[in-house]
């Protein structure tokens, strides 16, 4: 799962058409209220980027290869109450149901928090998973080539990029 910067504002007005459409909350400033999301998900990636630049700097300081990396990044964002790869979603879904209850373009919520979390979720996930249907396609074009040559990982490259164009990601 991944969150892709292009569709950080798609996310939050689906999340708040929703919420507002079945009447679990009301907002002062539609707008205002989108933007206060969005923050919440660009926070998301700004702190992503820089633990990731910490753990890259870290591993080159101790000598450790690029394997490294990963255990180091997940164990700062470990200790940083930072979420990741799945926890990422519950990470996102923390700072906007908080940033719900603090903003002043919500005037009123009426759902409980699970409720909340459960709709705001599923939209989350729609729109992050895209890297799965995205890698399926690539796949099912690539059926004529054996997976694991280097004719595949070029083809598998050049394919995918042409998709995340087509699907306006990365």
């Amino acid at each position: 799962m991944r969150l892709y910067p292009a569709k950080i504002s798609l996310i939050a007005a689906d999340i708040l058409r929703g919420l507002t459409q079945d009447g679990d909350i009301e907002l002062e400033d539609r707008a205002e209220a989108e933007e206060d999301l969005c923050s919440v998900m660009r926070e998301y990636l700004r702190q992503d980027r820089e633990i990731t630049e910490r753990a890259k700097d870290r591993a080159e300081k101790i000598g450790a290869g690029n394997a490294e990396v990963h255990r180091i990044k997940r164990k700062m964002a470990e200790d940083l109450n930072f979420g990741l790869g799945g926890e990422a979603v519950s990470w996102i879904l923390d700072q906007a149901v908080q940033m719900l209850m603090r903003s002043s373009n919500v005037a009123e919520i009426f759902a409980e928090d699970p409720v909340l979390r459960r709709k705001m979720r599923a939209v989350l996930e729609r729109y992050m998973n895209v890297d799965d249907e995205m890698d399926t396609e690539v796949r099912s074009r690539l059926k004529h080539l054996s997976e694991g040559t280097q004719n595949w990982e070029v083809e598998y490259a050049r394919v995918m990029e042409q998709i995340k164009r087509r699907h306006n990601v990365d």
